[in-house]
């Protein structure tokens, strides 16, 4: 299954270093399958808020997903990002071919008790 890296970014002045961190950041993907799939493109907020950019890169696994992050590759240019940018990064394993979110909503219904009552208006 495939598994993404998805970070929320704000707050992003530019400076030299997360000039470099661009620049590099590919490179650290490489052995591990990964690439960009979003990376700063415009979004649009259809509900709440999202102030900054989106930045979104896929892997063949969850597994490579997180040998890229440990490695010793992206571990040595990180700060360069971190020290200037603050945000929010997970790390999550996509859904299997065919998957059935029907199935996923019997799960719930059979997990509700028996007796439930009905919202307010």
């Amino acid at each position: 299954m495939p598994a993404y890296v998805i970070a929320h970014l704000r707050d992003a002045a530019p400076h030299p270093d997360i000039a470099e961190y661009i620049e590099r950041i590919p490179g650290t993907f490489e052995p591990y399958g990964g690439r960009f799939l979003v990376h700063v493109t415009p979004h649009e907020v259809k509900e709440g808020t999202w102030p900054g950019h989106v930045v979104m890169i896929g892997f063949p696994g969850i597994a490579e997903a997180r040998a890229w992050w440990d490695s010793p590759a992206y571990q040595e240019i990180a700060p360069l990002r971190s020290r200037h940018i603050e945000g929010d990064i997970i790390m999550v394993e996509g859904v299997p071919a065919g998957y059935d979110p029907a199935a996923t909503a019997r799960a719930m219904r059979e997990a509700l008790p028996t007796e439930v009552t009905p919202p307010r208006p």
